[in-house]
């Protein structure tokens, strides 16, 4: 990786994912997980302050990014939870077949190059029982916008670590082999529409 992507980039993510509104939707969904979770895309570990530690018994954090691991390091000392770093990225889990009670994704799937197998490797370490839970932005419903986020998006990843601002999280989820239980979509509050549109909920395997 890049010094930008290594030494500089961690910090606008933290710093951009860490704003109160944001914050208010973590501690909305973080509290739900239990057992053993494995939160995809760990980043600085900002969720895990919002875990429950009478129902959490372990957290695999899954996070490639050195950068994001060494940022981590604070919150990790404070964590109320145990926390086992897995240093490689979403399309390679590894993880036993079965494994995990909860999969946690806030704003993760937007950046995954392979969404796809990344998707894929969660419902294999999933339990039949298991929930997803998910807390990422995407493509707009408004056409206006959905149209914008399609036009920025090429230059936009090039400087946000590979985030995209138009994937469909919803249809990418379901056609992945998961059913959607609940979700709700709002736009972020004093965030711009292309990059605000928000989708949050659970699903189980299908």
């Amino acid at each position: 990786m890049s010094f930008y992507e290594e030494r500089i980039l961690p910090h606008v993510i933290n710093w951009a994912c860490s704003e109160g509104h944001v914050m208010k939707l973590r501690s909305q969904v973080v509290p739900h997980a239990k057992g053993t979770v494995l939160e995809v895309g760990m980043g600085s570990a900002i969720n895990l302050e919002f875990y429950d530690p009478e129902t959490v018994d372990l957290v695999y954090g899954l996070e490639p990014s050195e950068g994001m691991r060494r940022k981590a390091q604070g919150n990790l000392e404070r964590s109320p939870v145990p926390v086992e770093w897995l240093g490689l990225p979403g399309e390679q889990i590894p993880l036993a077949d079965n494994s995990v009670d909860t999969v946690l994704l806030t704003f993760t799937l937007c950046t995954i190059p392979d969404w796809s197998a990344a998707l894929q490797q969660m419902k294999r370490v999933l339990k039949p029982e298991g929930e997803l839970l998910f807390l990422e932005h995407g493509e707009s419903a408004d056409a206006s916008v959905c149209k914008w986020q399609h036009r920025i998006t090429p230059t936009w990843k090039k400087f946000a670590g590979g985030c995209h601002l138009d994937r469909p999280i919803a249809e990418l989820i379901k056609g992945s082999g998961f059913r959607i239980q609940e979700m709700e979509n709002l736009y972020l509050p004093k965030t711009p529409k292309i990059a605000g549109y928000i989708y949050k909920g659970r699903a189980v395997i299908a």
